[in-house]
């Protein structure tokens, strides 16, 4: 008897050695707090989806809480799955996802001047938003277990680029300059987590600096017309200024503490487009002022600190590598949209994170958190280059 504590632990650590972490412990695991955070922002954007709808919660919050429903369950799902399920997973992931992006070219459904959605009669998916989360994910698992030596070759980055480069200009033929703007910021993110040295990336923002002129010809006229008005919206304040100057007039008519809950007069006076969508976050600010504001960028910067915090938890490479890019990803979310609907960056139509209208978008955000809790819950299992070999 006085043996059976050691022979237990004996049996405990062979068992987990082996991978046998059952599915209660997986739950038990569950970064709860992260959860919870998901589930404040998200509720915050129902109420703004309600306010948007003029105090109704049709048509756009009950169907978003529905969303967060499912979304919940696939956070769930995901986060319990092994780690070693997504690095094996990874390159296939991708690949279904730039499949569905070519799809896109030839059956793709057109709205609001784009062809961006695949019409699958129960949802319209949106496939450039899968592929921000499978192309992180691959980036991942190329860059898992290169020693910094590989790294360093200029011939071993070609098929990263490679992979960051197809999706992109994809996406921007749709077209949809937003979201390839994320798609090469996250893979420039990845790429630095993964141990690219600083002076590359210098050198090829000069490069890039350079070809704005060639570019520039093949922008489209409105994405054109976007760029200038975002340098002097005046210049056609009832027609593509529009947008910028009225969200300006909404985020500034707030003040510290805001109009109150549904009496934003920018927003419910239809002034202020778009504002289940996009310029969502300053139908916030209108109705609950500077406080609502930096209460909603606290939030996000909480997630963000979580999403850091288990990547440096991570004892493996790809959890680590992978964690990193999905926070900054995330973080991208964030920026762009808030930049945006204040004039600091052009309207390029991204969504604010877990708050703007939308179900591919709030699925993908939500399998993005429930892939941080898995890089968590995994975070003591050491992946070998191949993903077999692993020990806890």
């Amino acid at each position: 008897m006085a043996r059976r504590p050691k022979i237990f632990f004996v049996d405990r650590l062979a068992a987990l050695r082996n991978n046998e972490m059952s599915l209660r412990e997986k739950v038990w695991q569950i970064n709860w707090g992260l959860v919870v955070l998901t589930a404040m922002i998200s509720s915050i954007g129902f109420a703004m989806l309600y306010s948007a709808a003029n105090g109704n919660i049709d048509p756009w919050a009950i169907r978003q809480m529905a969303r967060f429903g499912l979304g919940l369950v696939v956070l769930l799902v995901v986060a319990v799955i092994d780690i070693r399920v997504w690095f094996r997973c990874s390159y296939t992931l991708y690949v279904v996802a730039l499949i569905l992006l070519v799809a896109v070219e030839f059956v793709g459904s057109t709205g609001m001047g784009a062809q961006r959605w695949l019409d699958l009669k129960v949802i319209q998916l949106q496939p450039s938003e899968i592929m921000k989360v499978a192309l992180v994910l691959a980036l991942a698992r190329y860059f898992h277990g290169m020693a910094m030596e590989d790294i360093s070759r200029p011939t071993a980055l070609l098929f990263p680029i490679a992979l960051v480069l197809a999706p992109a200009a994809l996406v921007l033929k749709q077209p949809d300059l937003g979201t390839a703007m994320m798609l090469l910021m996250a893979g420039a993110a990845v790429f630095f987590v993964a141990g690219v040295r600083l002076w590359k990336f210098i050198l090829v923002g000069i490069a890039g600096l350079g070809a704005i002129p060639i570019a520039w010809q093949f922008l489209r006229e409105y994405q054109k017309q976007r760029v200038l008005t975002f340098l002097n919206p005046e210049i056609d304040p009832l027609g593509a200024g529009y947008h910028t100057l009225q969200s300006k007039i909404a985020l500034g008519s707030g003040g510290f503490f805001g109009k109150g809950f549904l009496q934003g007069s920018q927003s419910h006076l239809n002034f202020l487009p778009e504002k289940q969508t996009d310029f969502i976050f300053t139908m916030l600010a209108e109705e609950f002022g500077m406080i609502g504001g930096l209460l909603m960028l606290g939030l996000y910067a909480l997630i963000l600190i979580y999403g850091l915090a288990i990547a440096l938890r991570s004892r493996n490479q790809f959890g680590r590598v992978a964690a990193m890019g999905l926070t900054w990803n995330i973080f991208f979310y964030v920026f762009i949209n808030i930049a945006m609907v204040m004039g600091l960056v052009p309207i390029v139509g991204v969504p604010l994170p877990l708050v703007s209208y939308g179900g591919t978008a709030l699925l993908t955000l939500m399998a993005t958190i429930g892939l941080l809790i898995s890089v968590y819950i995994h975070r003591d299992v050491r992946i070998s280059r191949r993903g077999v070999g692993i020990d806890y």
